[in-house]
């Protein structure tokens, strides 16, 4: 479900860990705060971004372009 401008965006793999992992710290602090519908919905966007961006990544997108 990703366009290609998102694809370009996120081609360097530090910008797909650093969302996923923001993603996870917003699960984690809707959990500590006892928010479970709010934490329910940041999980699931945590494991759409898993998919999309790790799993599901065309390969030859992975890499940064020369230049």
């Amino acid at each position: 479900m990703l366009t290609d401008s998102d694809r370009a965006f996120f081609r360097p793999k530090w910008r797909r860990v650093v969302v996923t992992l923001l993603c996870v710290a917003w699960s984690a602090l809707e959990w500590v705060s006892n928010e479970p519908i709010w934490a329910t919905i940041a999980v699931g966007i945590t494991l759409y971004c898993l998919w999309n961006f790790f799993y599901k990544f065309e390969k030859e997108n992975d890499q940064t372009p020369p230049g």
